[in-house]
């Protein structure tokens, strides 16, 4: 028993310090070397956005991928550490591996959508359609990524909710954080107003949020009135754009909604509502 432990017992233990070297060492090394491989990499932007901005979508990509690759290389050191600490324990590996290929081989004809999955992660990760941190619609459901594999995407959507979402159901992926997002709302107002005193009103409100020191490290572009959007049935409805960094278009177009609001009010520009007329007929008597 000693001679065993001093010969087999040494070695599967080098095995298995081995593996936790590699985990170590993958875990410190990998990160830094992503990050010098994509750092050389320009992410789709248009001219406006800030080169700090593509930065950040970098440091989200190189997260997703350093995790990915981290876990792979762990699951690959330790798989060979168990089958070769097997040999050394007197496990006899020829059988145990041709076991392990038929049962592999029947298990792969079930396991296709596993199969897609795996094709579908590599190709997301590949393309960086998305990574950790961004917003995204991916098979009917929108929420923030959590986390994102080879295997799954977990999102997290705005009631807390968590959903683990197969890549190989992923078929159109929206990211709605990516390098810039937009501000985009319609705006209505009365028939009877005068419409370019309404987009005075609006430009001004946009230009003075981009101005207040409170958001405009948020805003790349002012809110402002690109067209007369639709002749409504209540009112006319004016589209309003801006740019602004991701992730923060839900707040800023809040913000602007209740200046706006503010602004109307002073201004006194009517902001319609719908209207139902009721007539009430008196019966003739006799």
């Amino acid at each position: 028993m000693v001679d065993w432990l001093l010969s087999h017992g040494t070695r599967i233990g080098v095995l298995l310090l081995l593996a936790l070297v590699a985990s170590w060492v993958a875990r410190r090394v990998v990160p830094r070397a992503v990050k010098l491989a994509l750092a050389r990499e320009r992410v789709d932007q248009i001219e406006e956005v800030e080169e700090a901005i593509a930065v950040e979508e970098l440091a989200k990509r190189a997260s997703t991928l350093a995790t990915v690759i981290v876990r792979s290389i762990e699951v690959v050191a330790f798989t060979l550490a168990a089958i070769i600490a097997l040999g050394e324990a007197g496990f006899q590996l020829g059988p145990l591996i041709a076991g392990a290929g038929v049962v592999g081989l029947a298990v792969g004809f079930g396991a296709q959508s596993l199969v897609r999955d795996v094709l579908g992660g590599l190709f997301i990760l590949l393309e960086n359609q998305y990574a950790e941190g961004d917003v995204v619609n991916i098979a009917g459901i929108g929420g923030t990524v959590s986390a994102v594999n080879l295997r799954r995407t977990v999102l997290r959507d705005i009631d807390g909710i968590v959903h683990t979402i197969p890549n190989g159901e992923v078929g159109i992926s929206s990211n709605l954080t990516r390098s810039f997002a937009r501000v985009n709302l319609d705006v209505s107002v009365g028939y009877g107003e005068d419409l370019d005193r309404v987009r005075e009103v609006i430009d001004a409100v946009g230009a003075e949020l981009a101005a207040d020191p409170g958001w405009a490290e948020k805003i790349l572009e002012p809110p402002a009135v690109l067209r007369v959007n639709a002749l409504g049935e209540s009112g006319i409805d004016l589209k309003v754009l801006g740019t602004v960094r991701p992730m923060k278009q839900w707040e800023v177009a809040g913000e602007l909604r209740k200046r706006i609001k503010q602004a109307f009010d002073r201004e006194g520009i009517e902001i319609p509502f719908p209207h139902r007329v009721v007539i009430v007929r008196e019966e003739k008597s006799g």
